[in-house]
């Protein structure tokens, strides 16, 4: 196998080229945001586009996205390693896109737990509905995909150091990148009180309180193991800012606010 293949084109975000650049390029010209400066990490939500595109667009749109990204997503099949990086370039409808094999050679040395294992993301699609916003947004564009398992909080810290050594070693721009979803098929008061107990913690820049929060309160977010790792990793980076960029769910668009799904996007910076 050559390339990683497409494994939800045509199903998340449209299978056609075309199609997808334009619709793509319409929510970003949707985004009108200012850009934030010195951004480090950033959570982005990953569901199908006509639910949290306008999110992640605008999310992503706020930042000037580096040639280098790495996109740590959840493992939603349980597939494969638990920390599973991906050596093999990106084929989309967009186009190939290329790993940064520098920064992922940099990973396996400063964190021991991490491994290349393909069978990780054949099949999940947290991480790859992030990428055409990204390869809209930065023509250079290269990834290093991060998919991630349940893992402890000490687990967690301890890859965020090693992948925040390794971008130190590379030293040349990185943005961190979460993909995670919020509370799943929750009424929508109940979303948004479970939600902004996490996002209050990502917000405090708690790490170790957004991963108990999630915990002891039963937020179904299910990528708090990517979202804490982002958040500790910029910390680390010289982060001392995080901000919620905005918050939805898919009743805005269903209409069904007694099932709801939430999606936030956030950036961490230097202040």
């Amino acid at each position: 196998m050559m390339h990683r293949n497409p494994a939800v084109a045509g199903r998340f975000y449209p299978g056609d080229t075309k199609t997808l650049e334009k619709t793509v390029a319409d929510m970003l010209s949707q985004a009108h945001i200012k850009k934030i400066e010195g951004v480090i990490g950033a959570v982005s939500p990953h569901a199908g586009y006509i639910y949290s595109g306008g999110v992640c667009a605008e999310t992503l749109n706020s930042i000037d996205i580096p040639e280098t990204v790495l996109i740590l997503g959840p493992n939603h099949h349980g597939r494969g390693a638990q920390i599973a990086l991906s050596d093999l370039d990106w084929k989309l409808p967009g186009g190939i896109v290329p790993i940064n094999r520098d920064l992922l050679h940099y990973i396996l040395n400063h964190a021991d737990e991490a491994q290349v294992d393909e069978s990780a993301h054949q099949f999940e699609h947290s991480l790859e509905v992030q990428v055409p916003f990204l390869q809209a947004l930065q023509k250079d564009l290269s990834i290093v995909p991060l998919a991630l398992s349940h893992i402890p909080y000490s687990a967690c810290k301890k890859l965020a150091t090693g992948l925040a050594l390794a971008i130190t070693q590379y030293n040349k721009p990185v943005l961190l990148l979460a993909s995670s979803d919020m509370s799943h098929y929750e009424s929508r008061e109940a979303a948004e009180i479970k939600d902004k107990l996490a996002l209050d913690k990502l917000i405090s820049l708690d790490p170790e309180g957004l991963y108990q929060t999630v915990s002891a309160n039963r937020i179904s977010m299910c990528g708090v193991i990517p979202a804490t790792v982002v958040l500790e990793a910029s910390i680390q980076l010289g982060g001392n800012r995080a901000q919620i960029i905005r918050y939805t769910d898919s009743g805005a668009v269903s209409g069904d606010t007694d099932q709801v799904v939430g999606y936030a996007g956030a950036v961490i910076s230097k202040a």
